[in-house]
């Protein structure tokens, strides 16, 4: 498979370790696949929120991926509904139950008693410099962490964030705005106006990029005929959204998650990113959730964004491929 081999050369002998904050969803549950085979990548926890479709659902497709993957990855329960407005849901995309409608419960597994804000707080003051956040669903719980401990920025290793839509071309009723944003505002302000302080500023894999470096349906086709659990799996709650694409003369299946995992697994994998401050509109009804970039710094604050811009698509693919295998 062209570009496999690329995914396996990090330098560090040392366990990459992550903490996926997520609301499963088709695309969530493609980065999971993905993150959960990287050979030098350990997922410590799934923390769920509320997104993509109702809690109930996401809370319920977390405990179910985790089975498929195979490994003991507790799963905590967060935050089931936005900060402040309740918001509408992508069950049009995902499928009502949020993973295509394939039918799917766990078999056994169970969420953890402790709160997910809770164990994300825990964790890191744990391991202060160790533990990197990926958010790929509603910034809600992480919003909810930064006012129980507001030195949560300075004790990451590193954060990656799936959302916004930095030129205004978004994906929900607001227009400009980006369903993960969009869904809770005033969650993504409190999370970004925190990180503008911080030792380290926050990947950003936003919308736009996503439609740029879709998976291409000719090498979707050919991941269908891989004979695996995972990969039956990945064909089943991929098949309204490939239906869709064809139906719309999109030639690409697009897959927001699994870029934003690419990212952050592997991040020598991009290779073109601009640095600069980004801010959340909430008040304005047609612009609200809108991800507002200084991209000429004309304001003097501090940058808070690293946005990526276009990353290696052939290992972005293969890295897919090897989560499916």
């Amino acid at each position: 498979m062209e570009g496999l081999e690329k995914t396996s050369h990090q330098v560090e002998e040392k366990m990459e370790r992550i903490i996926i904050d997520t609301d499963p969803g088709v695309d969530d549950a493609q980065a999971i696949l993905m993150a959960a085979a990287h050979p030098t990548s350990k997922i410590e926890a799934l923390l769920t929120v509320a997104g993509n479709v109702g809690y109930e659902h996401t809370l319920r497709n977390a405990l179910t991926l985790v089975e498929v993957v195979g490994q003991d990855i507790p799963v905590y329960a967060g935050c089931d509904k936005p900060l402040l407005h309740f918001q509408e849901d992508a069950a049009f995309a995902h499928g009502n139950d949020g993973l295509g409608d394939v039918g799917l419960v766990p078999k056994s597994r169970q969420p953890e008693k402790e709160h997910a804000v809770a164990a994300l707080i825990r964790m890191v003051n744990e391991s202060p410099g160790e533990i990197t956040l990926a958010a790929i669903g509603p910034l809600t719980n992480v919003a909810v962490a930064l006012k129980l401990e507001p030195d949560l920025p300075k004790k990451l290793k590193r954060f990656v964030v799936m959302g916004g839509a930095v030129t205004g071309h978004g994906n929900t009723s607001s227009i400009t705005a980006e369903f993960n944003i969009y869904y809770d505002p005033e969650a993504a302000h409190i999370v970004f106006t925190a990180w503008e302080h911080a030792r380290e500023i926050i990947d950003v894999v936003d919308w736009e990029i996503t439609t740029r470096h879709g998976f291409p349906l000719d090498v979707v086709n050919r991941w269908l005929e891989i004979d695996t659990p995972k990969a039956k799996f990945f064909k089943k709650m991929t098949a309204k959204g490939r239906e869709r694409s064809i139906t719309i003369k999109r030639n690409t299946m697009y897959a927001a998650d699994p870029l934003a995992l690419a990212v952050l697994l592997e991040p020598d994998i991009v290779t073109e990113a601009e640095t600069h401050h980004l801010a959340i509109s909430m008040t304005d009804e047609a612009t609200r959730g809108q991800t507002v970039v200084d991209w000429n710094d004309r304001t003097g604050k501090t940058a808070n964004a690293n946005i990526i811009m276009a990353v290696d698509d052939k290992r972005f693919q293969a890295l897919m491929e090897q989560g499916i295998r």
